[in-house]
């Protein structure tokens, strides 16, 4: 019977670091692009009255330029180029579990409103990362998003997103 070393199943899978780089390179050197263009049409340079409305934002963007374009070289022809491993699949799905509900939860809010989409929320996270019991996790996420509705609505009278649907109407805020 042979080892996971000998046969080679203990060995990580995936997209070399390296190449993250060189793509997150790539896309903020196309970001410092349209920044650098945008701002000549706007106007870059100096005028009468103090520099023209692009003359920072072009500056910003010629640095940031440069730097993704040497962490671009790095990334692709450097000598000490990381060849490991970014992310296996096992910490993808982990980072997956925490992203795709938070993704959903910034969506939520603006269809349901702050205060019910974060109970969901953590009611949610609270039964299926937490392990706790349904009931314990619904009462702590009401009774949380409660005080945050009296801190926030009622003391502070400042008011968050009610949502679409707004279904805390009934409560006249």
């Amino acid at each position: 019977m042979s080892t996971p070393e000998e046969s080679g199943a203990d060995e990580r899978q995936g997209v070399s670091t390296h190449v993250v780089e060189a793509v997150v390179a790539a896309l903020l050197l196309l970001m410092g692009l349209v920044v650098v263009v945008e701002s000549r049409r706007l106007g870059a340079g100096w005028t009468s009255d103090g520099p023209a409305s692009g003359y920072f934002p072009f500056y910003v963007g010629c640095i940031l330029c440069i730097a993704s374009a040497g962490t671009l070289w790095q990334a692709l022809f450097g000598k000490k180029r990381n060849t490991d491993v970014f992310v296996d699949r096992e910490q993808l799905r982990r980072v997956l579990v925490v992203l795709l509900p938070a993704v959903v939860y910034v969506g939520a809010v603006q269809v349901i409103g702050i205060y019910v989409a974060s109970a969901l929320y953590i009611a949610g996270f609270m039964i299926v990362l937490g392990k706790f019991g349904p009931v314990r996790s619904v009462v702590a996420a009401v009774v949380i998003n409660a005080l945050f509705f009296l801190m926030f609505e009622v003391w502070f009278k400042v008011p968050l997103v009610k949502g679409s649907l707004d279904p805390l109407s009934f409560l006249g805020y």
